[in-house]
């Protein structure tokens, strides 16, 4: 599995946090069942791990599933372990550098000039630009001139609106957590839940 040509194709990163393992478990299925082809379980929910590992057994090796908030060698060896095809992180951390030692891609996160070029020279894939709500679409289209080649993923407060215009201002793909997952995660309408993925896949259509 390709990340960065998964996100360039997709351009939409699903990002699973909840209480509940059953309807954690639920809103992955469902997201991808819906279309969304890049799904991410923070290793911050009730049973990350078991989640990680029964997702995988559903949708086969060759699904882009990874595990988010990874920020310790040991929590990116047990993603790993547990089946997680990519890593991502909400700052650069000690995770960056095991995703490299263990073969697997890193989303990393940055937020400033000085951190994108430790994210890129930590070996990161693609930059998590967080939290992208304290600077919106501009302050992306203001980072893409130093780094032209830097794929960047706005993730933070990113609603279908706003995912068309990150796209627009250069982003490779954008990170969506609740405005897309609503309560599915705690156990709530996953037929709603598949309306909203239907908004967000049409809003990040080339």
């Amino acid at each position: 599995m390709n990340l960065l040509d998964e996100l360039r194709t997709h351009r939409l990163l699903a990002i699973v946090r909840g209480p509940d393992p059953d309807a954690a478990l639920t809103a992955v299925l469902t997201v991808a069942e819906s279309g969304v082809a890049v799904v991410e379980v923070s290793m911050t929910s009730a049973d990350a791990l078991g989640v990680i590992r029964r997702a995988r057994a559903a949708l086969g090796p060759d699904f882009a599933l990874g595990a988010g908030t990874v920020l310790s060698v040991e929590d990116a060896r047990a993603a790993a372990d547990a089946g997680a095809g990519f890593l991502v992180t909400p700052a650069i951390a000690a995770s960056l550098a095991e995703g490299g030692r263990l073969g697997l891609p890193v989303l990393a996160g940055a937020l400033t000039p000085t951190e994108v070029v430790q994210a890129n020279d930590g070996g990161a894939t693609a930059i998590k630009l967080f939290p992208a709500s304290l600077g919106g679409p501009d302050y992306l289209g203001a980072l893409r001139d130093p780094f032209p080649g830097t794929a960047f993923v706005p993730v933070g407060g990113v609603d279908a609106d706003g995912a068309r215009r990150y796209l627009e201002r250069g982003a490779t793909a954008v990170g969506v957590g609740s405005p897309l997952l609503g309560d599915a995660v705690r156990g709530g309408d996953t037929a709603a839940l598949r309306e909203r993925a239907a908004a967000f896949l049409a809003a990040v259509r080339p």
